[in-house]
């Protein structure tokens, strides 16, 4: 029996001492930082809308679509696929009169049609706004710009993050009177791709000679990331 348990304690001691191991405290130095890269759109979406009024909602109705089959013809006679214009909303109201102490009165019906036009080169928003005013859209409701491929300016925002996280975690070291004996943990959190950039759009009459100016300008790619380094002392 006593050899039986000499040798149980001959094999448990230096799993305890490896246990004491693993468990000691390293000396380390915890940084978070965040990478930023420029990056230029180059798609778009436009919503375009037809509004018209009329004494019943279905004479504003066949107004409308007259108006808006127009416009999306034009739009198709730039080049835009068809699988790229869509309904974004189409709306019936009465348009209602109001007097006091009485029940409103319906004098007419206002019929909004939307359409959704993604546009793959942003030098086609300034074409495509002018062609729909000019076949009878009278609302630019919505513009935006996109970029397409985000995926090179991410990883090189996160080389940015880890950079900056390692000047840092070296200045830390220095001021704390040691130095980083490397990494012990890298991780990478929160990505943010730039979102759509909304742009007002001021009113412009169908009969205007200008051009549509447009400029899309620059988004911002955001990687965050936290990194673990161990101190040394000197």
């Amino acid at each position: 029996m006593k050899s039986l348990i000499l040798f149980g304690l001959l094999v448990t001691t230096p799993v305890l001492a490896q246990q004491g191991d693993i468990n000691a405290v390293i000396p380390q130095i915890t940084v978070a930082s965040r990478g930023e890269v420029k990056v230029t759109p180059d798609r778009a979406n436009i919503q375009i809308s037809v509004q018209t009024q009329a004494a019943t909602a279905a004479a504003a109705a066949a107004e409308n679509a007259t108006k808006q089959k127009a416009v999306i013809a034009a739009l198709r006679a730039l080049g835009i696929d068809a699988t790229d214009i869509s309904t974004a909303n189409y709306n019936v109201y009465p348009e209602q009169r109001y007097e006091p102490n009485k029940e409103p009165v319906i004098v007419g019906y206002n019929v909004t049609n939307t359409l959704s036009v993604d546009l793959k080169s942003i030098a086609m928003v300034g074409p495509a706004i002018d062609a729909a005013l000019g076949k009878g859209a009278n609302m630019i409701t919505s513009l935006q710009f996109m970029a397409s491929n985000t995926a090179a300016a991410r990883q090189q925002a996160m080389a940015l993050a880890i950079q900056q996280a390692r000047s840092d975690a070296e200045a830390a070291a220095r001021a704390a009177g040691g130095s980083i004996a490397g990494l012990l943990e890298i991780n990478v959190g929160a990505y943010y791709p730039p979102p759509p950039r909304p742009v007002q759009m001021m009113a412009k009459t169908a009969d205007a000679r200008m051009e549509t100016p447009i400029s899309a300008g620059d988004q911002t790619v955001t990687v965050e990331v936290t990194t673990r380094w161990r101190f040394a002392t000197k």
